[in-house]
């Protein structure tokens, strides 16, 4: 007698193949084997074993028996009668069911079965002039190239006393994650971020290309002042931002303050005054966009993405340690590391953009 894998088995003659499998495991044989012979697993038999006759079939979809508890259907039809009076449309299930017990004396059914008989006939809504809650679609972009999806944010850096901060306005690039701009504040505001997008535009030379470009950012005030649109109108750059209180909508630039901030020469007591945040900032960027090998680009630069020179270097990268497992290839217990970057980065992917792979 085989089972197959996936084949439902009546309980009588489950109990056959567990004694089968008891009395061979018992002479002598093997657990697995004699599982591999019948068809089941390891497991499937373990299972049967515990349950005995009174296994059942686990499927979603299969028939099973009503429930002894289960609404009648004048019960549910009650249920609705109720729950449609005039003077009942406009309250909840929880507050009809306690107002027939106060007033009336009379209980129908649970709390909660008023909610499943509404649910199963359609009748769960929003009574009165409440409006369901709205969820935003989330906001997902794709670059293939630099300079076409920028991310910023604001972060604090502490100052020379408790209380004090100065703060770090910084934008990078989505695809090459390049510090493409960044300044540095005694306070937040629209019009400090409008600065920080020109001079980053100009030096970028976006307005050359044909594309507009995408700024991302959260929803903080200074992203939705009236002097950072009119900026990005003015220059036009599409403004984008993420879901109302959702904070890793714009993960990659959260991850790049992590970074800053994580540095083992940063000065956690506090920088005595904005000029020095200035250098200490000026001197970071620098070694980011240049000398840091970052993990999410195979360990090559950013200014090295940026400028497209990614693709020689990590050709040249692979040509190399297939020469070295070439020459001793005892050494190598797999494949070579992989040594092609994606060539649409997104932020925010939804599955099915991710199933697609493209822009």
């Amino acid at each position: 007698m085989v089972f197959g894998r996936g084949r439902l088995t009546t309980p009588s003659n489950r109990i056959i193949v567990v004694d089968a499998l008891d009395e061979a495991v018992s002479s002598g044989a093997r657990q697995f084997k004699a599982c591999n012979v019948v068809g089941i697993s390891e497991r499937t038999y373990l299972r049967w074993r515990t349950q005995g006759a009174e296994t059942k079939d686990g499927r979603p979809d299969a028939l099973r028996p009503i429930p002894s508890n289960k609404l009648r259907l004048d019960e549910e039809k009650k249920i609705l009668d109720v729950m449609n009076q005039k003077e009942h449309r406009s309250l909840s299930p929880n507050q009809v069911f306690h107002k027939l017990i106060d007033q009336q004396g009379t209980y129908i059914a649970s709390v909660s079965s008023f909610y499943r008989v509404l649910s199963h006939y359609g009748q769960i809504n929003h009574r009165g002039y409440a409006k369901a809650p709205v969820t935003k679609n989330i906001t997902t972009h794709c670059a293939t190239g630099p300079n076409q999806i920028w991310m910023w944010d604001i972060t604090w850096l502490p100052g020379p006393a408790k209380g004090i901060y100065y703060y770090l306005y910084m934008i990078i690039d989505l695809f090459s994650r390049k510090v493409v701009g960044w300044e540095i504040w005694d306070h937040e505001s629209s019009e400090n971020a409008s600065v920080l997008v020109k001079k980053a535009v100009y030096s970028e030379n976006v307005l050359l290309r044909k594309e507009p470009l995408v700024l991302h950012s959260d929803n903080g005030s200074p992203m939705k002042g009236a002097s950072l649109l009119t900026t990005l109108y003015n220059l036009g750059i599409v403004r984008s931002n993420s879901r109302p209180r959702v904070s890793n909508d714009n993960a990659y630039i959260e991850s790049m303050f992590r970074t800053v901030k994580y540095m083992p020469a940063f000065p956690h007591s506090g920088f005595l005054e904005i000029e020095s945040a200035r250098k200490w900032v000026n001197s970071f960027v620098d070694y980011y966009n240049n000398d840091h090998h970052h993990s999410s680009l195979k360990f090559i630069t950013p200014n090295q993405r940026h400028d497209g020179l990614s693709e020689n270097i990590l050709n040249g990268r692979k040509k190399i340690l297939q020469a070295a497992k070439a020459k001793h290839p005892e050494r190598w217990a797999g494949p070579i590391q992989n040594c092609t970057l994606e060539e649409v980065v997104w932020l925010n992917p939804t599955k099915e953009k991710i199933k697609q792979k493209i822009c």
